[in-house]
């Protein structure tokens, strides 16, 4: 099997990077926060090597692609219609969507607005729920939180200028903390008082085996280039995401749907999580599978590639 090939296209009037390999029905590989194409490439060895086209993407902000400089140009219907027109841009008439953290949203998204467009969704991590009347910023405010992650990286600069200090620590010290490697107790998701999103992170003395020094370096070069600031821009529209999605208040995606995610992912203990899942059987009708990968954590299918390539062929076999 051939590596990846790397080309630029004009998408919803930005640059996309775009990896590609193998030939046949589109699979589109929309990855979260921080990483790059590069966290999908044993998926898309996979998927290649059993007669489907992969394309992953450097998300809007991200990578090779361009980091438009206003935050509001990330909300989710501009991710969305990277999505879109990406697919009619690679020259083909539907996908199945796959993505993983802030990239679950995205495709669970694309599949709900476009259903002519995406016949099938697989998210990782972040659960599906339809479009709602609260913010999660508000929610959290109504909950008297105020140290929650996702608060501070609100204001433009802070979070870029403690991420992009030492790179490569940032990212090793996130992907740790963030994995089913991780010790027992480690957790980011608030904040200590007066302190930073990396106060409470853990950097390893060895990387864990799904990560090498060479992985590590490929993310630190694609970061130390493009900077957090794209990726920290899709934040900056919680609120914005959900005054847009008022015309889909309540809607459901009824194609055929997988979700996956790890027991030890954090996302699964964010308040709302469990009843998200707990609501599949009406919010996802189309569903074919709802797999927890017991010991995962949040980065699963780079933790765990054998089992998700598993889980993927099998659902896009089955379609």
């Amino acid at each position: 099997m051939t590596e990846p090939t790397l080309t630029d296209h004009p998408v919803n009037g930005i640059r996309l990077r775009v990896a590609e390999q193998g030939r046949g029905p589109l699979v589109l590989f929309c990855h979260g926060w921080p990483e790059s194409w590069y966290s999908w490439r044993h998926q898309m060895a996979a998927v290649a090597a059993a007669g489907y086209r992969a394309a992953a993407p450097d998300m809007r902000g991200y990578g090779g692609s361009d980091a438009p400089a206003d935050p509001a140009q990330y909300t989710l219907l501009h991710l969305v219609g990277d999505m879109v027109d990406l697919v009619q841009r690679l020259g083909e008439t539907q996908a199945v969507i796959v993505g993983h953290d802030w990239g679950a949203p995205v495709a669970w998204h694309a599949a709900m607005l476009r259903p002519d467009l995406f016949r099938a969704v697989v998210g990782m991590s972040v659960p599906f729920t339809p479009p709602g009347r609260v913010d999660l910023l508000s929610a959290l405010e109504k909950m008297g939180i105020t140290t929650f992650y996702m608060q501070y990286f609100q204001a433009p600069g802070v979070a870029e200028a403690e991420f992009e200090q030492d790179i490569a620590a940032s990212l090793r010290r996130i992907y740790y903390s963030a994995s089913g490697d991780a010790p027992d107790g480690t957790s980011f998701g608030v904040l200590a008082p007066g302190q930073g999103f990396l106060h409470h992170t853990v950097d390893p003395a060895v990387l864990p085996p799904w990560l090498s020094a060479q992985d590590l370096a490929h993310y630190a070069g694609e970061f130390g280039r493009a900077g957090f600031r794209g990726g920290l821009n899709w934040y900056r529209n919680l609120r914005r995401n959900t005054e847009l999605m008022g015309p889909w208040r309540g809607c459901t995606v009824r194609q055929p749907s997988m979700f996956i995610a790890g027991t030890r992912d954090g996302v699964l203990k964010f308040p709302a999580s469990k009843a998200q899942i707990e609501a599949y059987p009406r919010t996802l009708p189309g569903l074919r599978g709802c797999h927890l990968l017991d010991g995962a954590g949040h980065w699963v299918q780079r933790e765990r590639a054998d089992e998700v390539n598993a889980l993927l062929l099998g659902f896009l076999n089955s379609l």
